[in-house]
């Protein structure tokens, strides 16, 4: 439980930075829709008619003259990105900083077990990641709300719970990450996290690349699918959280093996 809140209170900072950024970017991109509410017909045939463009964001599959629509593509790209780029950061160094610091001969001999070292600081990962979605999530349902719209709450729920699961994918996979590296690596969490996402971009694109939305967490996080179909694909959520799986036992396994210097 120490180890935990010590990991909670080192997040602190990071964690308030990108909510309030996230956060940020999405009322104004609320605040934006009632003023384009009415050019939104005209929108959506421009938008339509921009070939790759169109198919990579999802706008052939929704209506940007409703606020699902609206929300799901714009708003979904923003939540999606940030969340992903953050959960991909606190993962990428948790089970190295130790040694980046010289910490570890301080911590490893204090009678705790590597086992509940890795397992504080996965939760520590987990719970930044949850405050950070309850936090935005609530502050859209609020958005939406100041601007006189009815808060469509079934898509509001599962495009949030959709990027939850994508960045606890993300994070899971950096965790396991983390543990091979000894000097942790910002650029490997942000080059994890914007890899997956244009493939995504490349799935939506191209037929013949269809196969890589069971390959990154964003194939089963696409708001325009979500906004059409009402529900989450449950086959590439089953695969994306064995990829979490995966990568937060191979953490654990090197972790508990690793000669940590």
């Amino acid at each position: 439980m120490t180890l935990l809140k010590h990991e909670l209170r080192q997040g602190r900072g990071p964690l308030i930075i990108w909510t309030t950024a996230i956060g940020f970017l999405l009322l104004i991109c609320i605040l934006i829709y009632p003023e384009m509410k009415e050019e939104m017909d005209e929108m959506n045939d421009i938008f339509s008619s921009m070939g790759s463009f169109t198919q990579a964001f999802g706008m052939d599959k929704v209506s940007f003259g409703t606020l699902a629509g609206f929300y799901a593509v714009e708003c979904g790209n923003i939540l999606g990105l940030g969340g992903a780029l953050f959960a991909s950061l606190c993962a990428a160094n948790i089970l190295a900083k130790e040694e980046k610091g010289h910490t570890a001969e301080f911590l490893l001999t204090h009678p705790v077990s590597r086992g509940k070292i890795a397992t504080a600081k996965g939760a520590a990962v987990l719970l930044q990641i949850a405050v950070l979605n309850v936090a935005v999530y609530l502050a859209a349902a609020g958005s939406i709300a100041w601007i006189g719209e009815e808060i469509p709450w079934k898509l509001l729920t599962l495009l949030h719970l959709a990027y939850f699961l994508v960045q606890a994918q993300l994070a899971g996979i950096c965790f396991g990450i983390s543990a091979f590296l000894r000097n942790g690596s910002t650029g490997i969490g942000l080059g994890t996290a914007a890899i997956l996402y244009f493939l995504n971009l490349i799935a939506n694109i191209s037929s013949q690349a269809e196969f890589l939305k069971y390959i990154t967490p964003f194939g089963y996080a696409n708001g325009s699918e979500i906004a059409a179909n009402g529900c989450l694909d449950g086959k590439r959520v089953l695969i994306g959280m064995a990829f979490l799986a995966a990568g937060v036992f191979a953490g654990y396994v090197k972790y508990l093996h690793k000669d940590i210097t």
